[in-house]
């Protein structure tokens, strides 16, 4: 059936949500600021300063100390949403129009912003490395993936880890295109895609009706915003925090340690390690896509 006037690929719209709330003020966290500041009061300027150049892993900063930094900025950004949130609501119903995108675009900015904070703690590579508006394939695959683990759908974990093995076992500091943009984890991403454009389309719906009542609303909206978005930080914690990519016992070997381009050359090979357990995990675990 050719796509009607009107009807919009779930997979599109998710799409488009996240890189409209990727190019808003703010939601771009440096990586260098955030753990310069964010590791400041529980470890030495050695550690911090190891943990910039190379990963918090590579520093030997224990999961222990990351888990409370990261609970730390999932608290400050769980406030931060909620009374934003809440502040949408006020106007009420007559106000709808407006307040709903802008606060299911300030929402996906936040996931964005916990997302990151916590991707670098638990080692992984800068996501925005460069200054522009446009965001790459890449990142915008691996963001994907971190926001199916906060919904909680397992192929997305699944996913995850493969990512975070292939890049430990080339001790990578960036993220493995080929895999995540025409390889293996592709197909997952675009599933994962597709369940969030009509989960997120869902969700939004729920909160403008929480909306309509001017003042009642605000309190609802802010509330909801708490109870769906802390337990959804707190997932995507967890999940990064058990891979051994932030684990600093788990150390590469001498020797294995390859540079950009060579990490490139040798990508195919990694992933295709890896491409017959992931197939075995997604095939058990069936995503919650809804049934048409």
């Amino acid at each position: 059936m050719k796509p009607g006037k009107g009807i919009e690929n779930p997979e599109s719209r998710f799409s488009t949500v996240l890189v409209s709330a990727a190019k808003l003020p703010g939601v771009r966290i440096n990586r260098e600021a955030y753990l310069r500041s964010a590791l400041a009061r529980r470890c030495s300027e050695e550690e911090i300063r190891k943990a910039i150049e190379e990963t918090p892993a590579a520093a030997g900063i224990s999961v222990e100390v990351l888990d409370k930094v990261a609970a730390d900025s999932i608290r400050y950004e769980t406030a931060k949403v909620s009374a934003l949130s809440a502040a949408a609501g006020i106007p009420g119903v007559l106000a709808l129009p407006a307040t709903v995108p802008a606060d299911l675009a300030q929402y996906v900015g936040h996931m964005l912003r916990i997302a990151q904070k916590l991707a670098y703690l638990y080692s992984w590579p800068d996501l925005f490395s460069d200054e522009g508006d446009d965001v790459d394939d890449a990142t915008m695959a691996v963001l994907t993936l971190f926001f199916g683990v906060m919904f909680g759908t397992q192929s997305a974990n699944a996913a995850v880890g493969k990512v975070a093995a292939m890049m430990s076992e080339q001790a990578a500091k960036k993220l493995p295109q080929k895999a995540l943009t025409k390889g293996l984890i592709y197909p997952i991403v675009k599933k994962v895609a597709a369940y969030l454009g009509v989960k997120m389309t869902k969700d939004s719906f729920a909160k403008s009706v929480s909306k309509a009542i001017p003042l009642v609303g605000a309190a609802v909206s802010g509330t909801l915003t708490f109870a769906t978005y802390l337990p959804m930080a707190k997932r995507l914690k967890k999940h990064l925090a058990g891979l051994p990519l932030a684990d600093p016992s788990h150390r590469m070997a001498d020797g294995d340690v390859v540079d950009g381009e060579v990490v490139e050359d040798h990508e195919e090979a990694v992933a295709a390690a890896h491409a017959e357990q992931l197939d075995a995990d997604t095939t058990a675990v069936k995503l919650e896509e809804p049934q048409h």
